[in-house]
């Protein structure tokens, strides 16, 4: 025995480790007891919740093997029952904590359901688990538990840390009192973490006496780092420190350290098993994704997205280092062989398009052009437990590809893996609305759509993508964004129009979009931006011959007979009105109602060809599979409009599973008669089953549009593959 103790302490001292404590030994770059040794953190589990529908509102688990790569568990369901844990029925930013013993977990939450309002809450959730699958919960409500409590407005994003000196878990979160600002509060946890021990505290105080939420603290060399969002300022991210967990807290510095413009919250910080340094993410509430960042010093910190992946839309939510046989035991209770084929994580694959045939083990993964088909590694996610083989690159040339799947606690299972090269949709995300436009100055062809995927169609951003070719396209980024860069609205950023002039021998860029019922002008130039708001909304109520209806789904038209400009718009109604020289006012005296007859709902798109203007349209509402797009023309770009009598344009092909083919525009290849239209559809294939939600998780695709003889046009029969081959015009 005293031999190994001198072995050990010779291991310290060369190993330049100190201590006074023989029983201490160097483990994974810290120091623990080898009487009790604890095994080593090689992945992680992120907790989080989805979205503010109420069935969103819930907590869901994913893993990680490296801190970077997430997997939903669980088919991205709920793995705790909000219904069942939260006087409310729903549950908001989870916070998760491994317990100083090492073996038990806890975890609190927001009691809240969002669509009660942002005053509606008064409770937490604090939940207690000895294994991660299996929890027990109580509900805390602060206005019922203490006296003076009734200007109480709501109680936010709580999270847990062990007090050394108190022996005790402390909660912090923060509350709002009527009219005063959201300020933090702490109280420890009873022993059995099913209630406070005491009447909440106030933690920090702010300099400026101005709203603080969702905290969170990191201790780092013998210092609480608590990042919190300034609520009721420019919304993100700022740090103070003390040398106590419970008071002396100052700031940092007055600087944010989110490495973003847009709106964040919910900050979450964890420590990297490998050592490296710290993960500060954040949700990005209104661009609909999260972003990572790294430091070494939490101070200084540097995005690291490119790194970063997941197969899921986390909305607030932390990250907990996990060992190898907890992420076995998650991945045994939570996920199955089905699952591992959702997780193809080759960029080259439509991930939101994987199709998985179940009963006959059949999948198939749509691809970009332009992939090696011959030599191909789908990637799928190698989580602990999961046996996965071939592991290598692949010939899929030749068909179909057996694999051999097994998870813990599972049979094991073969697929049959098909690899297919589909160009529809025209790039990955949740996208709608798309307006085409070709610039004659970059030479590119351009595609402004909505921002989707959000609930309600709450996005507030704008992007663009461009292509030389109309196969291969390129995410240009953000062009506009409502929060920041428009004044008179925040909300509904949809269905964007544009139109190149040149002014004073320079190309301007004319980009029309809806924001909160209304439609606006933003000025660039250059097709990608950046844009410039006009400060004011063009269109603001509905013209006074339409009788219902909202201001959104403009188009801009430039007659080439005539040489003007004409806008048009509306839902429930087509209005025209010609377009000053300007750009960005409009002839009142010119606005029209046109309305082609009852099939009309929205999305009025205006072209011209060889002699005759031609509108189209789509009818039904979006969250249809009906949804479609009929057209009309006319001798004038204001009417009046003749419908043929069989007038469908694109629609549904139910065989292929494409639904809710509309909202388009069309593209005339310059010194051509060649056209294609643009348009969205349902995403595929889980569209079809999202209900009303499909509405608003829709995607961008391409097929090309023919004419008649005699000037019809002739329906176009959606495809899954697109077109395959660049298209290119001369500049």
């Amino acid at each position: 025995m005293q031999r190994a103790l001198y072995f050990i302490m010779l291991l310290f001292t060369v190993c330049g480790f100190h201590s006074h404590d023989p029983s201490m030994i160097a483990y994974n770059g810290r120091i623990s007891n080898v009487r009790s040794a604890k095994p080593p953190f090689n992945a992680y589990l992120f907790v989080y919740f989805t979205g503010n529908a109420k069935s969103e509102e819930s907590i869901h688990y994913a893993l990680s093997k490296d801190g970077y790569h997430y997997w939903a568990l669980n088919e991205n369901k709920p793995v705790i029952a909000s219904e069942k844990t939260s006087s409310t029925g729903g549950v908001r930013d989870p916070h998760i904590l491994r317990g100083n013993d090492g073996k038990t977990y806890y975890m609190v939450a927001t009691d809240m359901v969002s669509a009660n309002g942002w005053n509606s809450n008064r409770a937490m959730v604090l939940l207690r688990s000895a294994d991660l699958i299996h929890w027990t919960s109580a509900v805390v409500n602060i206005q019922k538990k203490y006296a003076g409590q009734d200007s109480l407005l709501r109680v936010w994003a709580p999270q847990t840390i062990y007090d050394d000196s108190a022996k005790k878990y402390m909660i912090y979160f923060s509350m709002k009192y009527k009219n005063g600002p959201d300020k933090i509060y702490y109280a420890y946890a009873n022993k059995d973490f099913t209630d406070l021990e005491a009447e909440p505290k106030q933690l920090f105080y702010s300099p400026d006496n101005a709203a603080c939420i969702d905290a969170d603290i990191e201790k780092k060399d013998g210092k609480y780092y608590l990042f919190f969002k300034t609520e009721d300022r420019q919304p993100g991210i700022k740090i103070a420190v003390s040398d106590h967990l419970t008071n002396g807290y100052t700031m940092q510095s007055e600087d944010y350290v989110q490495q973003t413009k847009s709106p964040v919250e919910g900050a979450g910080t964890f420590k990297l098993n490998d050592g490296s340094g710290y993960i500060l993410m954040y949700d990005m509430y209104t661009s609909g994704r999260y972003q990572f960042t790294k430091s070494t010093d939490l101070r200084h910190f540097k995005i690291v997205d490119d790194e970063v992946s997941m197969n899921f839309n986390p909305r607030h939510g932390t990250v907990m280092p996990i060992t190898t046989e907890e992420a076995t035991k998650l991945v045994a209770a939570f996920y199955n062989p089905d699952d591992v084929i959702g997780t193809a994580g080759n960029k080259a694959i439509h991930r939101l398009n994987i199709q998985l045939d179940t009963l006959h083990s059949t999948v198939f993964l749509p691809v970009h052009p332009g992939t090696d088909l011959k030599s191909f590694n789908p990637g799928f996610a190698q989580l602990p437990g999961v046996s996965i083989s071939p592991k290598t690159k692949v010939d899929f040339t030749k068909g179909a590809v057996t694999y051999n799947i097994q998870v813990p606690g599972h049979t094991p299972k073969k697929y049959s893996v098909h690899v297919v090269v589909n160009n529809n949709p025209l790039f990955d995300g949740y996208y709608a609305d798309p307006e085409v436009l070709y610039s004659y100055k970059t030479g590119k062809y351009y595609i402004y759509p909505t921002s989707d995927g959000f609930t309600g169609w709450s996005g507030t951003y704008f992007k663009t993508f461009s292509s030389s070719d109309l196969v291969n396209w390129k995410d240009e980024g953000v062009i506009l964004d409502l929060i920041k860069d428009v004044q008179w609205a925040k909300r509904n950023a949809w269905a964007p129009t544009i139109s190149e002039k040149k002014v004073d021998g320079k190309y301007k860029y004319f980009f029309y979009f809806c924001a909160a019922q209304k439609i606006g002008v933003a000025v660039a130039d250059d097709p990608a931006g950046p844009f410039v708001d006009s400060g004011k909304p063009l269109i603001a109520k509905r013209p006074g011959d339409a009788s219902g209806g909202q201001q959104i789904d403009p188009d801009v038209f430039h007659d080439p007979v005539s040489g003007k400009d004409y806008l048009y718009w509306g839902n429930g109604y087509m209005a025209v009105a010609q377009l000053n020289k300007d750009m960005v006012s409009i002839d009142t005296t010119t606005i029209r109602i046109i309305t082609p007859g009852n099939t009309f709902r929205e999305g009025t798109e205006v072209t011209y060809r060889k002699g005759r203007y031609y509108f189209m349209w789509s009818e039904d509402d979006t969250r249809s599979p009906n949804y479609k797009v009929r057209y009309g023309y006319s001798d004038s770009p204001t009417g009046k409009i003749t419908a043929p009598s069989n007038n469908i344009v694109i629609k549904k092909d139910a065989a292929k599973g494409i639904y809710a083919t509309g909202h388009n525009s069309v593209l005339n290849i310059p010194g051509t008669d060649d056209w294609y239209i643009i348009y969205h559809r349902f995403t595929i294939p889980k569209g079809i089953t999202m209900g009303a939600a499909a509405g608003y998780h829709r995607e961008v695709c391409i097929d090309r549009l023919y004419f008649n003889e005699d000037g019809t046009i002739k329906e176009v029969q959606p495809t899954l593959t697109g077109i395959m081959k660049p298209v290119r015009a001369e500049k």
